[in-house]
């Protein structure tokens, strides 16, 4: 299978050993973070081909094991890295299950790309990656995100406390899913049938 979709905006895709240009001058130009949430600046130094051709195998090792697909969205038109989305911890058996990852680059935020991908990545989920289930925890003061994931159907299904570990601290996590059904289409003996669309 390609783990790759497109949206009316992006190419939604594994990165590739000739992105390299792109991904050091995106986090180059990074400006500060605007929030808590934002993704951080990193250090020229971080930015070399040997750190990127680590991300590169670790891509092919987790895909490999069907365990996380990390796939970068690229703006159609002029080709540079808009955002994030993840599939992480997939689990498969009778669980069918990932947890979501997403994140807009501030300087594309409030132009709907957020909602574009993260709708793209859900068909891409339940019709190419044929999981059931997909749990976003978000932090509950993340006002934007959680209106994101309510927009497209997720619906909030409680509160997980002390759930992850950042800034260094135990944080809690308000825990969003949806299912496949709820999209259109459904599993039968561990095979997908519908259409989200």
């Amino acid at each position: 299978m390609k783990y790759e979709f497109k949206t009316k905006r992006l190419d939604v895709r594994l990165y590739k050993a000739s992105d390299f240009n792109v991904w050091k001058e995106t986090y180059l130009n990074l400006g500060p973070p605007k929030n808590r949430w934002d993704q951080k600046v990193r250090k020229k130094t971080d930015l070399s081909k040997s750190n990127f051709k680590k991300i590169l195998e670790t891509q092919k090792k987790n895909i490999k094991n069907d365990s996380f697909i990390d796939l970068i969205a690229f703006d159609k038109k002029n080709k540079k890295i808009i955002g994030f989305t993840s599939l992480m911890d997939i689990s498969r058996g009778v669980f069918q299950n990932a947890y979501l990852g997403y994140r807009i680059l501030n300087p594309y935020w409030r132009q709907g790309y957020g909602r574009e991908l993260i709708d793209g990545t859900i068909d891409f989920a339940f019709q190419k990656v044929k999981l059931h289930r997909l749990e976003a925890g978000i932090h509950p003061r993340n006002i934007r995100s959680i209106a994101l994931a309510k927009s497209l159907g997720l619906r909030r299904e409680g509160l997980s406390k002390r759930r992850l570990y950042l800034n260094s601290q135990w944080e809690d996590v308000s825990i969003f899913a949806i299912t496949s059904e709820e999209c259109g289409v459904k599993h039968t003996s561990g095979k997908l049938i519908g259409d989200r669309r």
